[in-house]
Order: structure tokens, then sequence, then C-alpha cells
């Protein structure tokens, strides 16, 4: 292997591992004589190729050291970046800003990292004398230094006095509230280095307690609402993702509690959770939203942003992001602040960043240029919204969820079939980009398990803005073939499982409405053109889809005060999907068998004769329908509408 080789699967296999690295953070490189290779901004260790590093001349930056630069800081910090820039071999890739820390150390490889345990042992009281007892003499500890030049150049200095005492470099250099440097001439020394520090911090502090605990039933009623307060006034729809684990648990369950965490402890933290958090606390849920409320808003007015996380005593630690990605880096970051206040105990307990430290970070134009490209991502007509589509692991649930995931939506399949679902989920999760999707285990016949999808919905993304009713099934049979078990079957799947989505999501959309007089919520039942004619020897699936719309409209009624829109969309056949398709239990084979299609032979015959029916001679797919669910979402004064998309082959008289 190449020295670059190693150099990526060390840093891939660092970067895939939660002790060491959250949100993308660290830094690794590996230098020669005359040039240094070090991680790219804007790339993250776990995914990273050749291309993710820059390369530099050490010629270049072994004159940063020596170098007199301006007393004036933001000139200085700008001379530094030109000298860094003029280093770089490859152009295009910005050098991590720790760049220069790298190369004065003379190892071939560095490994920075922040791993958990190391920050709990630097983010505490007695970090300093921590450091000596653990490490001892391979050590060279840093007080908290502002990131940047001055962060080099006190570092570069510390090195120098440490070789002219020992005759030697550190293997190990730590810095107050910021993790560690570790250098190796081998991957194999980088490892047992990393091995043995690890090991020997934790054998002083009792293992985290992450076990999950049970979110309330209440959370489906304030953490919408706080959503939506969250997302008004032009703010932009918010995601929230509920952290609740005994860890969790320990640090939101009283103020005095809380404020253990209420500080930033590390730059990644301010970067990505910003610098001050709010605790809600309430006896009931419409206390907790309306303490919630005026919290928010005193934050928003006073900081002009609003803010990224917000304990809610008795629900859970609500990360909130401007994407679904964004709210995961929130409770991935803020879990990691709450592990090392844990570790930081058994050191004298913690020590966060000072205000000054914090009002750096927060204008340092480098962790701007993170936040840019944390950020940075596509928008679609669905950007952001929270779609749970029942019946997508397959055919036209998973069709409509794909387009879906393609405009932005994040989305949640929900589907009786798991396996099938789970699959499906991880392949639209490879479409994403700032969105998400997630399965969960549906059976539309059971109403609490409705209640559990949607409650699952509100933990993983805070609320749900479209519920597509799209669960269905098809049996064929004239009135001698019918049997009341499958009649029973298809109306209790087709008919009572829209009215029991309606009655589970209703509340949270009343919940989120409430809160923004700008917003609006969905139900739409995907239904069938069967539902606006009969349909012979099929009177079972066309009886439920008359009923749906019968529900649309009569629901459509009953919610339009709470500006939740409820329309059904009319697809023609799916022809090329599984329900019509599938070789043993499809409708071509159904109606073929039932006799449907009089003078067919094949299954061939059956599709063409359907085909034949449709003026645009076409059958319908999801893409069709997904603009329909568009259209619908979009406007705000259709409602109790049956929108057919069928090819013309049901024209609305």
């Amino acid at each position: 292997m190449k020295e670059i080789d190693f150099l990526i699967e060390v840093s891939r296999r660092y970067g895939a591992d939660s002790r060491f690295v959250i949100a993308g953070g660290g830094n690794t490189s590996y230098k020669d004589n005359e040039r240094l290779w070090v991680k790219a901004s804007g790339h993250a260790l776990a995914t990273i190729t050749e291309d993710g590093f820059a390369v530099l001349d050490r010629t270049l930056l072994n004159k940063m050291g020596e170098k007199v630069y301006s007393t004036n800081a933001a000139e200085r910090e700008e001379q530094v970046k030109n000298d860094l820039a003029a280093a770089c071999i490859t152009k295009g890739r910005r050098p991590s800003v720790e760049t220069s820390l790298h190369n004065a150390m003379s190892a071939r490889f560095i490994v920075h990292l922040h791993p958990t345990a190391v920050n709990g042992v630097m983010c505490s009281n007695n970090a300093a004398k921590a450091c000596r007892e653990l490490f001892g003499e391979d050590a060279l500890y840093i007080p908290y230094t502002d990131p940047g030049y001055t962060l080099f150049k006190k570092v570069y200095d510390e090195i120098c006095a440490f070789k002219a005492v020992k005759g030697r470099e550190p293997k190990m250099i730590f810095l107050q509230n910021h993790g560690v440097f570790v250098g190796g001439d081998t991957v194999e020394e980088i490892d047992a280095i990393y091995t043995d520090m690890l090991s020997r911090i934790e054998a002083r502090v009792k293992p985290v307690d992450e076990t999950a605990t049970e979110v309330c039933d209440c959370a489906t009623e304030v953490v919408p609402a706080i959503r939506s307060i969250l997302s008004r006034n032009g703010r932009g729809d918010k995601i929230i993702r509920i952290v609740k684990n005994a860890l969790a648990d320990k640090f939101i369950a009283s103020e005095k509690a809380f404020a253990r965490v209420a500080a930033p402890f590390t730059p990644d933290g301010i970067v990505y959770c910003k610098s001050a958090y709010l605790y809600i606390d309430g006896e009931d849920a419409a206390a907790k939203v309306a303490n919630a409320e005026a919290a928010i808003e005193k934050y928003t007015a006073e900081r002009g942003y609003t803010p990224k996380v917000i304990a809610v005593k008795g629900i859970g630690l609500l990360a909130v992001g401007d994407s679904a990605k964004a709210a995961g880096i929130v409770a991935e970051v803020f879990t990691d602040c709450m592990k090392v206040a844990h570790y930081a105990a058994a050191f004298g307990g913690e020590h966060p960043m000072t205000k000054p430290q914090i009002d750096f970070i927060d204008n340092w134009e480098v962790e701007n240029y993170r936040r840019k490209v944390s950020a940075a991502g596509t928008h679609g007509r669905a950007e952001n919204k929270i779609f749970i589509v029942t019946g997508a692991a397959q055919g036209f649930g998973e069709g409509i969820a794909r387009c879906l995931v393609e405009e932005g939506a994040n989305v949640v399949v929900a589907d009786l079939n798991e396996a099938t679902g789970t699959a499906t989920a991880a392949n639209l999760n490879a479409l994403c980009k700032n969105n998400r999707v997630t399965f969960f285990k549906t059976d539309v016949t059971d109403i609490n398990c409705l209640a559990a999808l949607v409650k699952a919905t509100v933990c993983d993304f805070g609320g749900v803005d479209v519920f597509i009713s799209n669960a269905g099934i098809a049996i064929a049979g004239d009135l001698t073939q019918m049997v009341p078990e499958k009649f029973d079957l298809v109306t209790k799947i087709n008919y009572h499982g829209f009215f029991y989505c309606s009655k589970v999501v209703a509340p949270v959309l009343k919940a989120q409405n409430k809160y923004d007089s700008e917003r609006y919520g969905d139900i739409i039942q995907i239904n069938s053109k069967s539902g606006l004619e009969g349909s012979k020897a099929n009177f079972a699936y066309a009886g439920s889809k008359f009923g749906g719309l019968g529900l649309v409209q009569s629901f459509a009624m009953e919610l339009a005060p709470y500006r939740i829109k409820v329309n059904g969309i009319c697809p023609g056949n799916f022809l090329d999907g599984p329900l019509w398709s599938d070789p043993v239990k499809g409708l071509y084979v159904q109606y073929l068998n039932a006799g449907k299609v009089p003078g067919a032979k094949t299954v061939d015959d059956v599709r063409e004769y359907y085909l034949s029916k449709v003026p645009m001679h076409k059958g319908c797919n999801p893409k069709d329908v997904t603009k329909g669910v568009l259209y619908l979402i979009e406007q705000t004064c259709e409602t109790g509408q049956a929108l057919p998309i069928t090819g013309g082959q049901i024209m609305l008289k």
C-alpha cells in the first residue's frame, strides 16, 4: 500500500467510530520531506478519498513557524490564510485550519481527533493535573488557546520547549476543550497510542448509560407545537429529533441538572448547537407549550436565530435543525456534550468555554465557513416537509415515496412488510441529501399501531406535515365468487384504515397549525378511478374506494376550521406496478381468472384491454400521482376533492 492509502484507511476507520469522531470532525495527515497531505475542509473522515486531501509544500509551511505576522488579529489571520493558500499544491481544496500544527509535528502520520473520553478530561476543572497523572512524560498539555495562528504558535513554541528539555517530541498533544493530536511513523503506532489512551481514561470513569427510555405520549401534543413556533414568521420549516435515554434523562431532570451542560465545552459544540440552550418546564402539556413559546420568541429576538437545543422536562432533549441532517448532527453533538459532562465529573467537574472564547468561535471566519458547508444542500418542492406514506414498501407507495424524497421530503415508510420496508428505507436514504427516510412497521387496521407510528414520526422529525393513506388491497370477484371474509378484509384495510389514519394524525396537525396562522396540514387518500365509477366483478374494492371519498369529504368539512385539507387522489391503473403485474396474484391474473375481460385469453389481452380505455394510452405511474400530491399540498383552497389522474379515462362531469 502507498502512504496515501494508509492515510485514507486510518482516516475512515477513526472517522466511522463515534467514540473518536462526531459530526465529521477531526483531521488527519501524512508527510514526507517535501509535502504534506492533510484533510481538506468540507470532507468527512469516514468517507474521505484521496481527493479529500489538500497537498501542501512543506518548504513554505516550515517558514510559518518563525515568521512574524501582524499584531492585528484580523490582518494576521488573513496573512496566515494566504500563506496556507500559497503553500497549496492542489488548488481548490481548502486545507484544514490545523494544517500548521500537523506540519509542526515531525511524525509521518498525525491523527487529530476529539474523542469523547479525552474531551471529558480536557473539559474538566482538573484537566492539566489529570493529563499529567494519566499520561506522564509522553504528553504535552496546552491550556485553551483560540484556534488559528495563535494556537499554532503556542503549540509550535511548546513543542520546541519540550524538545529542548527532553530531547524528543511528545507523542500526544492535549488541547484544553479541544481534543488531542497523536503522532506516529506508522498507523500501528497511532492505534496503540489511542487504545492505551482510552483505556486509561475509561478505567477512571463509570460507563455512560444510553439505555433508551420511553417518550411520553404528550410529546405528540407538545413537540409539534414547538416545531410550529420555531418555524413561523418566515423562519422556515424546522426538523426536531427527540433524544430520550438514561443519559439525557439525567441532565433534563431539573434546571439545576441541565446547568451542567448549559454552556458549550468545545468549538464543535458552538458550530453545530450554538452557545445558549433552553430549558422548558410546565405542569402539563399546555403549560409546556406556553412556556416554550415565550422562551423561543425571547431567545430569537435577542439573538436573531432560533435555538438549536431545547430540553423539555418529562419529554426529552429536542435537537433542532434546518433539515433532518442538521437536526441529527445537533442530536449527536449535544449527546456528546452530555457524555463529556459525565466523564468530567470524575476529574473535578465540568469546565465549559468562557464567553470571550465562545464569542471568538461564533465570529471566526473558519467556523462560519464550516457552517456554510454543513448547511449546503438542494431544494425541492417538498423540502423539509414531513410525510408519512402507508403501504410504501413497494409498488405505488414506494414510487410516491421515492419521488417525494427526490423533492427534498422526509418520509416515513409505513408498511406491514418489515423486510421489504426496511430495505426500501435504506435504498431511499441513499438518494437523500439533507433529508431522511425511516421505516415503521405498520398495520393500518390497528389504530394503536397507527398511533405509535405517528408518535415515532414526532420523535424522529418533530411533527407531521402530510399523511398519505396509500395502503390498500384489491380482491376481484363477482357476487358468486366473493366470500364475506375477503370482502371484510378489503373494507377493513381500504375504508377503516383511512378512518384510523385520519383519526390519529389529526391532533398533531391541529397542534402545529394552532401556533402558526400561515401553516396548513394535509391528509391525502390515494383512492382510485374505481372510487369514481363502479367496477365490474370488483365491487369490494370499488365500494371501499367510494366510501373513502365519502370520508374525504366529511373529514374535509370537519377539519377545515383547523386549516387541515383532506383530499383524495384517484389514479388510473398502475399497469406496470406489482398490484397489476404480479405473476401469481396480480390483477391481470385475477381479472383473467374472474372473466372480467370478455374474450381475454392471456394477461397481455387483459393489459391491452385496459390500455385501450385510456385516451392517453398509458398507465398511471407514481410520478404522475406525486405531481398531484404536490399540487394539493401547495395550494390552500382545495379540500374535499377527488383529483383524477387517469389519462382521461375518467373525466369529471
